[in-house]
């Protein structure tokens, strides 16, 4: 991935972040205004997700966006929410983040 590339998938994460936000506060406290607010969110989420799977690919866009995705909301989830994962659930996060690793590693790198 290229610099500006990661750059432009880290802008994304916010917008992501907040949609999931938003859509929690609507599942407690209900009402329309949280839930229209998250499904702006989302779109202008995944549009801007089409550049990202133009320049690096889908396979490679989507899973790096899922793990940083699932990394900050389980962070988010903890911190605002005070929802705590299980070990099992620790060990999927950390699964993940060794995933994107491996995803990250250039092509032609050889052991």
């Amino acid at each position: 991935m290229s610099r500006t590339t990661i750059l432009w998938l880290l802008a994304t994460m916010p917008v992501f972040l907040a949609a999931s936000s938003a859509l929690k506060w609507h599942v407690g406290n209900g009402g329309v205004k949280a839930l229209l607010i998250a499904l702006a969110l989302y779109t202008l989420g995944n549009l801007m997700m089409v550049r990202l799977v133009r320049e690096s690919g889908m396979g490679v866009a989507i899973s790096v966006s899922a793990v940083l995705q699932l990394l900050l909301a389980n962070a988010i989830a903890f911190g605002f929410f005070n929802e705590r994962p299980s070990l099992t659930q620790l060990a999927g996060i950390g699964l993940g983040i060794i995933a994107v690793a491996l995803i990250l590693i250039p092509a032609g790198y050889r052991t």
